[in-house]
């Protein structure tokens, strides 16, 4: 087996892909994540022995330094797209992605690579995609060569995107399209990315670059979610059931959103 990769966040969506193939690739794992208990099953990604799964917080330096101890490489998928308690943009995308990238100097770490958003800007109109540009900078300030990772929607089994509008198409009449449903998206599979965080930790010649992952076709917001009407086989015509949304339903959906991440 080659050495130790300690993965930040690996027991999330895209994590459970990124160990996946890492583990096939023959490196040990291991993953880090808040609450271990939530991720026993981790260790069935590999073989026995293979993945570890231990406690740690982004937002605490002393569990992240411990997450790092003989590590060889780094990856950081810690990331929130809705702010609850404290988990906030800036302790997590920023701070958080700067504790990381800190303990990995001090730790040796041969290899780091870190989470980002394809859209991140430092400029931009959101306080997520803001705050993705500065953590970029913030580890890119503490470890010039770490590799930078800009997917667009991610999809696949339990994504949030998808999913939560087939949720919505469930119970609702219509969906609702933002900017007319003329917003044009390059969706890319999880699995896909997992091969690209995987290969990031491996290939040398990822050394210092930021790469956006992306699928091979791009649709309009319409055209996603009248596909993901017909594979639900949602009742109604899709044409029928997607309508634009004005700035206050998007306000009140994302409320509602982080309200329900509050209750789970």
């Amino acid at each position: 087996m080659q050495n130790l990769v300690t993965v930040f966040g690996g027991s999330g969506f895209v994590g459970n892909q990124a160990v996946r193939q890492l583990a096939r690739a023959g490196w040990r794992v291991r993953v880090a994540v808040r609450n271990p208990s939530l991720g026993y099953r981790m260790r069935l990604l590999g073989d026995v022995g293979q993945i570890d799964v231990v406690q740690a917080n982004v937002r605490d330096a002393e569990s992240v330094r411990r997450a790092l101890e003989g590590a060889t490489a780094s990856v950081n998928l810690v990331g929130v797209l809705y702010e609850t308690g404290r988990q906030k943009f800036q302790a997590v995308h920023v701070d958080g992605a700067r504790a990381v990238a800190e303990a990995a100097v001090a730790a040796g770490v041969t290899r780091l690579v870190q989470m980002s958003a394809l859209g991140a800007d430092s400029a931009g109109f959101s306080a997520y995609s803001r705050s993705k540009a500065e953590g970029e900078a913030a580890v890119r300030a503490v470890r010039s060569d770490a590799v930078i990772l800009r997917p667009s929607v991610v999809f696949g089994p339990e994504d949030k995107f998808f999913n939560k509008f087939a949720t919505m198409a469930s119970f609702s009449p219509a969906l609702p399209l933002i900017g007319g449903g003329q917003t044009r998206f390059q969706p890319v599979f999880v699995g896909d990315v997992g091969k690209a965080i995987a290969r990031a930790v491996t290939d040398s010649e990822a050394a210092g670059q930021t790469y956006e992952l992306g699928g091979p076709a791009e649709f309009t917001f319409r055209q996603l979610m009248e596909m993901m009407l017909e594979e639900t086989h949602s009742s109604g015509a899709c044409s029928c059931r997607c309508r634009s949304a004005s700035p206050a339903f998007w306000a009140a959906w994302a409320i509602s959103s982080r309200e329900s991440c509050r209750r789970r």
